[in-house]
């Protein structure tokens, strides 16, 4: 397709008949209504082709100004994914006992989450999301990155979504404070680590929380 003199191309789009679109919307639901966070994980292994389609699809996400402002890191190594684990409960554990809110511990409590983090060395795959504050100009210069937390959220939901469709389950994990990532996994100073992922399979014990999702009436006003 030809690009004209402004830079923009026409945009491709295949309008869908109204029951076709009813039906896609309502079975993309019924999916997505089945995903569960879990961290209980087996350690079966998982093709690197299905972590890399899963980021691509999460780099098709809108961002401000097209920035892109996102990198994700995908460790199967077991020393690198061990090395973080540590980490992690190192901090997790002061977190647990010196620095959670009491309004945080209260609603962390019905969960079951503690400071120890098998998910981490347990599934074949931890995929860390780094967010961009900064991009480099041009001329070499420094400036800021735009929306990039709003539009590293819509990735993130892009790629978990995708993870799910794939038949694979996830964990969204912020280890507080999370700069140990950016070490470790030796990214820049202007990528600052904003999620840790586990993927792979669940293990055939996995256990999830009795939760209720809100209903449509408590989430959606609709001014028509």
């Amino acid at each position: 397709m030809a690009e004209d003199e402004s830079g923009f191309i026409p945009l491709v789009f295949s309008e869908l008949p109204q029951k076709e679109m009813h039906r896609r919307a309502t079975e993309f639901h019924e999916l997505m209504d089945k995903r569960r966070t879990t961290r209980h994980f087996s350690s079966r292994e998982v093709s690197s082709k299905l972590i890399e389609t899963a980021v691509k699809t999460a780099g098709t996400a809108p961002s401000g100004a097209h920035l892109q402002p996102w990198t994700f890191v995908a460790i199967a190594n077991p020393d690198l994914k061990m090395r973080i684990r540590r980490a992690a409960e190192e901090e997790e554990e002061k977190f647990y006992a010196e620095r959670m809110p009491e309004a945080w511990e209260e609603v962390l409590t019905p969960l079951g989450t503690d400071y120890v983090k098998e998910h981490i060395t347990d599934a074949p795959w931890v995929v860390v999301l780094f967010r961009h504050s900064q991009r480099q100009r041009s001329n070499g210069e420094w400036a800021p990155t735009y929306y990039s937390q709003e539009s590293c959220g819509i990735a993130a939901g892009m790629f978990i979504a995708a993870i799910h469709n794939m038949g694979l389950v996830t964990l969204t994990h912020t280890p507080s404070p999370m700069r140990f990532l950016g070490e470790i996994l030796e990214r820049p100073e202007h990528e600052t680590a904003m999620l840790l992922m586990p993927v792979g399979y669940p293990s055939e014990s996995a256990m999830v929380p009795q939760l209720q999702r809100k209903a449509l009436e408590e989430i959606l006003i609709k001014k028509e």
